[in-house]
């Protein structure tokens, strides 16, 4: 006898669990599934969480925050092991689970583990790893199984030295050189990480600079940095082939070679949807396995919604929340939260971070909106002067009529921190005015939206 439930959430990552959590509040019955042994997609086991995780670690064994104390050296990359390296990530992940399954026991929202694939438009079968299989019927179902790395044919994934940004966190020690295939949000990330810790890092990357959604200014300072690190960029670069010998010789389109002993692929992510018989249901997911989503993220059945990775970009753990609050709203008319921010913030946690709200100049000049930038740099900064970071700084872009802010871009410590000051202005409307009238505590990096403010003033005022 199968069991009825106004909703069935599939998938218990960011989205999943906030989805599911969303619906039992406002009293509906819950039913969420969720295939792998523990809580928490891979924003909890393999991605968001784990990878932000293992950069504080590199960053405070390799000393590189100390990097201001003149005659002090604090690195311990040379001495470390890949325990000591994992331990503090192990410990966070089993703790974000752990807070996860104490959310959904507080509302009441009935765990099944295993496989979850249609057998109707109202139903579905859930087959355990043993046991029998169990049917679940609802009124609504929301699609949240999340994304798996993409894993490029070319590749000699049999090969223990040769990883994806999964089976990363299992690596055994900690090699000496590493090449990382893509500059993307994960590739860069990555490289920084390994590179702290004193590991030789090539990056390969088939576009012409990095991170193409960041302000270009942003950008090219990041890749600078990265070079000034050691990390060698290799940019319009692509890999033709992986040969294992007794190193990983990879040859590129170029023709150029690379000897390494680790390779990993950050070649973007594919939607978990293979095997859910989705095509009972009439809904087909794309070459990537993504699924398409109106703006209430309803697929092309109506009572069956789809968010978070699983639907493509921007596939944040931060927006998927969003949209999974937002879309069983709509499912059950909860009067309550409409739609997601209409401006959102991207963070980037390379060494140093990079973060971006609104507007870039390359978006500007593309609809033709005449700006003004204004910029504020650390090192003239008390705080960041406290800190060592002589490289950082903020970028704000006021529209020339009226001041009013349309983009805010960061690069440096706690730059994902810093972006949200200009993110709520944004959504606000505001103009240059609240931040030369905001009185800031010094010494703080908070302060650079001041003298960024009025770099842009003094900027707008040479043209006129």
């Amino acid at each position: 006898m199968p069991t009825q439930y106004d909703l069935v959430v599939i998938g218990s990552g960011p989205a999943g669990e906030k989805g599911a959590a969303q619906a039992a509040y406002f009293g509906k019955k819950v039913a969420l599934v969720e295939k792998a042994a523990a809580l928490g997609g891979a924003a909890a086991n393999t991605g968001t969480l784990p990878s932000k995780t293992l950069r504080e670690t590199a960053l405070y064994l390799s000393g590189f925050r100390q990097r201001g104390l003149h005659g002090v050296t604090l690195s311990m990359a040379d001495q470390v092991t890949a325990r000591d390296f994992l331990f503090h990530q192990q410990n966070v992940t089993g703790s974000e689970r752990a807070r996860i399954q104490a959310n959904l026991e507080r509302h009441k929202v009935d765990q099944y583990h295993g496989f979850a694939s249609f057998t109707g438009p109202h139903t579905v079968s859930v087959t355990p790893d043993s046991g029998p299989a169990v049917t679940l019927t609802a009124d609504f179902f929301l699609i949240a199984t999340g994304s798996r790395p993409h894993r490029p044919g070319n590749f000699p994934f049999q090969d223990p030295r040769v990883y994806d940004s999964d089976t990363i966190l299992g690596i055994g020690d900690i090699p000496g050189t590493m090449l990382i295939a893509g500059g993307g949000v994960i590739g860069c990330e990555y490289a920084c990480l390994f590179q702290a810790l004193g590991v030789q890092v090539t990056l390969v990357e088939g576009r012409d600079r990095l991170l193409q959604f960041l302000d270009g200014e942003i950008s090219q300072a990041l890749a600078a940095s990265m070079s000034k690190m050691g990390i060698r960029l290799l940019l319009n670069e692509t890999i033709e082939s992986v040969e294992a010998g007794a190193q990983l010789n990879v040859k590129l389109k170029s023709g150029k070679t690379a000897g390494v002993d680790s390779l990993l692929a950050a070649a973007g992510r594919s939607g978990n949807t293979g095997g859910m018989n989705l095509e009972v249901i009439g809904v087909t997911p794309s070459s990537r396995g993504q699924l398409e989503v109106n703006a209430h993220y309803q697929t092309a059945i109506p009572h069956v919604y789809a968010v978070g990775d699983v639907i493509g970009f921007p596939a944040l753990a931060s927006t998927s929340m969003e949209q999974a609050r937002v879309a069983m709203v709509h499912a059950f008319d909860l009067k309550y939260k409409t739609a997601v921010a209409p401006i959102l913030p991207y963070g980037i946690y390379t060494i140093p971070e990079c973060s971006v709200a609104g507007e870039t100049e390359e978006s500007l000049q593309k609809q033709n909106i005449p700006y003004v930038a204004g910029r504020a740099r650390y090192e003239h900064n008390p705080r960041g002067q406290i800190i060592g970071d002589h490289d950082g700084f903020l970028k704000l872009l006021f529209r020339e009529e009226d001041m009013r802010l349309l983009g805010v871009s960061v690069i440096g410590e706690q730059a994902t921190e810093l972006v949200h000051i200009g993110l709520t202005a944004l959504l606000q409307g505001a103009t240059a005015e609240l931040f030369i009238q905001t009185c800031f505590n010094y010494p703080t990096l908070s302060e650079l939206y001041k003298y960024a403010t009025y770099d842009a003033l003094g900027e707008r005022a040479k043209r006129r």
